[in-house]
């Protein structure tokens, strides 16, 4: 599987070779991993093109790597998140049956960038809640998502009503229905700050989305920019033909 003649680069080669491993179950969930010297060895590379491969398999989620133990094969696989339809990050790992939790990283009013301001219909005079939280799915952090709510419309909000859910504070408290949502996805890496709140590598890959979400008559009602981690998260859409 190892072919030096070819214009495949060599660590994307011996990414497949482990992945081979592990699709075979020469690897299984909890195995170690050969060293980067063995593989080395093995196929007559240099350490940082070995490094390279390990690094790409550890930030897709295939492994994970134990601090002055090594690196494994890791034993769960990613969440998958449908693009078609609309539910909050509660509402999704409670119908996975995991447990979904917050930690509440700031809470204030701010006033708007204009980005912010024109997303939800608002003049820059016009303040906005600022929630960021970190989600957490089994006690594992998930996702770092920073949301904003116009304060005129939610002018009763705290900080405990918006930890947990803000789509049942919204919905449930508020007596608004969330219509649909404008959402974008593209990917990104995080800051040395965003890594140690996700607990991964510094400038791991992640799942950047934006999404609006309206009420039935227009209204903007909440702008939210969220970070998922890539190595646990994986979004699948449906694509009709025509």
């Amino acid at each position: 599987m190892f072919d030096r003649e070819s214009p495949v680069p060599m660590y994307y080669q011996i990414e497949r070779y482990i992945e081979h491993l592990i699709e075979n179950r020469n690897l299984k969930a909890g195995d170690q991993i050969p060293s980067e010297r063995e593989f080395t060895d093995q196929f007559h590379v240099s350490r940082m093109t070995v490094r390279q491969a390990i690094m790409n398999l550890v930030n897709s989620g295939l492994l994970v790597r134990i601090k002055g133990k090594g690196t494994f094969v890791s034993n769960y696989n990613k969440i998958e998140k449908t693009l078609i339809g609309l539910n909050g990050f509660s509402e999704d790992m409670i119908s996975r049956g995991m447990k979904p939790g917050s930690r509440m990283l700031s809470f204030r009013r701010i006033l708007p960038s204009t980005k912010i301001a024109e997303r939800l219909g608002l003049s820059k005079s016009e303040e906005v809640f600022e929630i960021k939280r970190t989600r957490l799915a089994d006690d594992e952090p998930m996702a770092i998502e920073t949301s904003y709510l116009p304060v005129h419309v939610f002018p009763k909000l705290t900080e405990k009503k918006a930890s947990p859910s803000l789509y049942h504070y919204i919905e449930q408290e508020c007596g608004l229905l969330i219509d649909h949502a404008d959402q974008s996805l593209e990917a990104a890496l995080v800051t040395d700050e965003e890594a140690k709140i996700l607990d991964i590598q510094n400038g791991s890959p992640v799942l950047l989305i934006e999404r609006c979400s309206f009420l039935k008559n227009g209204q903007p009602i909440e702008q939210t920019k969220s970070l998922f981690r890539a190595d646990r998260y994986k979004f699948m859409i449906t694509l009709p033909r025509g």
